[in-house]
């Protein structure tokens, strides 16, 4: 999950996507200060280790 953080005119407004195009693409037409952020889950199965 992508997750836009804008700041502009006093205001803080977040907005999440599914992928890093969608958001990359929405990140070039948005107006104020803004932060690309990825969200990585770590109990996602694909972070698990196997025991030892």
């Amino acid at each position: 999950m992508w997750i836009i953080t804008r700041y502009l005119d006093s205001n803080i407004s977040m907005f999440e996507y599914e992928t890093e195009d969608a958001a990359r693409e929405a990140l070039k037409y948005m107006k104020g200060s803004k932060i690309l952020s990825e969200v990585v889950y770590f109990n996602d199965p694909c972070f698990q280790q196997e025991a030892a």
